[in-house]
């Protein structure tokens, strides 16, 4: 059997980046290494982690494209879901992060915006599915 256990998003400051997520979202932490190179928080059924760039480099010889908030996002996303999708995204731009697309509602009813956090990492907020 496999299960999903956890996404890692590669950060320049694991302390900062979990700081950013428990001032945005109210997740809790789980913990931090002491050399400040990987850390998770509990977010629910599926752990959200981060690891230190210089770790990420010691890991994949080959290297790999770092998120910047200065370029495009990826095309991939961390998918967040809430009852209310303004008041969520207010809270995460206080914390710091950014807009990308403003909440709209789909034709099958959800409500979808788009904000990055401040390593550049984007962000679904949304309504739950039917």
């Amino acid at each position: 059997m496999v299960k999903f256990g956890y996404t890692i998003l590669y950060v320049s400051d694991v302390t900062k980046s979990i700081e950013f997520y428990e001032n945005a979202f109210g997740f809790e932490r789980k913990f931090i290494t002491p050399d400040n190179d990987y850390g998770e928080l509990n977010t629910g059924e599926t752990t959200l982690s981060f690891a230190s760039k210089e770790l990420a480099d010691s890991n994949l010889k080959s290297g790999f494209l770092e998120s910047i908030l200065a370029n495009q996002p990826f095309g991939i996303e961390v998918g967040l879901i809430t009852d209310n999708v303004t008041e969520t995204i207010e809270k995460a731009l206080n914390a710091g992060a950014t807009i990308t697309e403003e909440p709209k509602q789909k034709p099958w009813g959800q409500t979808v915006a788009y904000i990055r956090d401040i390593d550049g990492f984007l962000i679904e907020i949304c309504t739950a599915m039917g």
